[in-house]
C-alpha cells in the first residue's frame, strides 16, 4: 500500500501538490501468530462454534505463521481517521485473512505501527469514529456466515488493542462495504446496505447514543433486488454541515441488456435524513 503527503492542498479548484510518496510497510510483531490463535479461540468459544468446523480459522493460522504472507497484501477501503489526540488510523484488511488490522501514525506518516489483529467471523474493511469517552469504535463488513450483521469492535488505547468482535444488534450487512463517521454535532452516522442479502438498498442512519441504536434512517437507494446494486459508499461532512456521499451505482440498462455502471454523488444534510424517517420505513428496514 502506497501513501502520499502534501503540504499544499488548499488552493481553490486545484489538485493537491504531492511532495512525498512512500510505501506503508505492514510488519506484524513476533506475537502476531499467537494473538491470531488466541483471539480466534476466544471468538469461537463466545459464539459456541467448534474451531475445527471453521475453514477460515485454519487458513488464518497458516497465513499468520508465515513471516512473508502475514506482511503482504494489506490494503484499505474506508477513510483514514484522525483521533482527537492527533493519531491517524488506517483500517487494513487482506484477502489472505478473514480479519482486520489498523496501521497508525503519530507523526503524520513519518513512521507507522500496526495494531494487534481484530479477529472475528470475517470482519473486514474497518471504518472508525471516536466516542465521547475517548474510545475508538470500528464498524466492519461481515464476510462471515449468517446472520449477516455489521461487525463492531472497540479500542481504549487509540487503536492499538481491540475488544472481541461482536454483531451490531440493529445494523444488517450483506457482506458489503460501509462507512461510519462522527458528525459535527457529535452524533454517529452510518452509510450501508441495510440488508442481509443483496445491495439494492443503501441507507443512511443516525445514532444519538454513539452507535448503540439507530432510530433515524433514510434511503439514498431503495429498490427491489433485481433493480439495482449500490456498493462501497463513502461519506464526508463539510464545515457547513452538508454531507457528501459517493457510491457505485449499477442499474439495469434501458434496453434490457446488461447494466449501466457508474459512480453516483449525492449531497444532503441531516435535516433531509431526519425528515425522511417514518414508521413505514422503520418497518421495512426491520424486515
Amino acid at each position: 500500500m502506497n501513501y502520499k503527503i502534501s503540504s499544499d492542498y488548499q488552493t481553490p479548484e486545484a489538485a493537491p501538490k504531492w511532495q512525498i510518496e512512500k510505501v506503508l510497510h505492514v510488519k506484524p510483531g513476533p506475537a502476531f501468530s499467537e494473538l491470531v490463535r488466541t483471539k480466534t479461540a476466544d471468538y469461537l468459544s463466545h459464539k459456541q462454534i467448534a474451531p475445527g468446523s471453521i475453514e477460515w480459522a485454519a487458513n488464518n493460522f497458516q497465513q499468520a505463521d508465515d513471516k512473508l504472507t502475514r506482511r503482504l497484501g494489506w490494503f484499505t477501503r474506508a477513510h483514514p481517521y484522525v483521533t482527537n489526540e492527533g493519531r491517524m488510523l488506517v483500517g487494513l484488511y487482506s484477502d489472505g485473512f478473514s480479519f482486520s488490522l489498523v496501521a497508525f501514525t503519530d507523526d503524520l506518516g513519518k513512521s507507522w505501527n500496526v495494531s494487534e489483529p481484530i479477529v472475528g467471523g470475517g470482519n473486514i474493511q474497518p471504518s472508525f469514529a471516536q466516542a465521547s469517552n475517548g474510545s475508538i469504535v470500528a464498524y466492519m463488513r461481515d464476510n462471515g456466515p449468517a446472520p449477516k450483521r455489521v461487525h463492531v469492535s472497540e479500542s481504549a488505547d487509540q487503536g492499538e488493542t481491540w475488544s472481541m468482535v461482536y454483531d451490531h444488534p440493529e445494523l444488517a450487512n450483506p457482506g458489503a462495504g460501509l462507512e461510519l463517521m462522527k458528525l459535527n454535532d457529535g452524533r454517529f452516522l452510518t452509510i450501508y446496505n441495510d440488508t442481509e442479502s443483496g445491495r439494492h438498498r443503501l441507507a443512511v442512519s443516525i445514532s444519538n447514543d454513539e452507535g448503540q441504536s439507530y432510530p433515524v434512517t433514510r434511503y439514498l437507494e431503495n429498490r427491489n433486488e433485481s433493480e439495482g446494486a449500490f456498493h462501497y459508499p463513502s461519506i464526508i461532512q463539510g464545515k457547513d454541515g452538508m454531507l457528501h456521499a459517493t457510491y457505485s451505482y449499477f442499474v439495469p440498462a434501458a434496453n434490457g441488456k446488461g447494466q449501466v455502471k457508474s459512480i453516483k454523488y449525492a449531497s444532503f444534510d441531516t435535516d433531509w435524513i431526519e425528515s425522511g424517517t417514518s414508521e413505514s420505513s422503520k418497518k421495512e428496514r426491520s424486515h
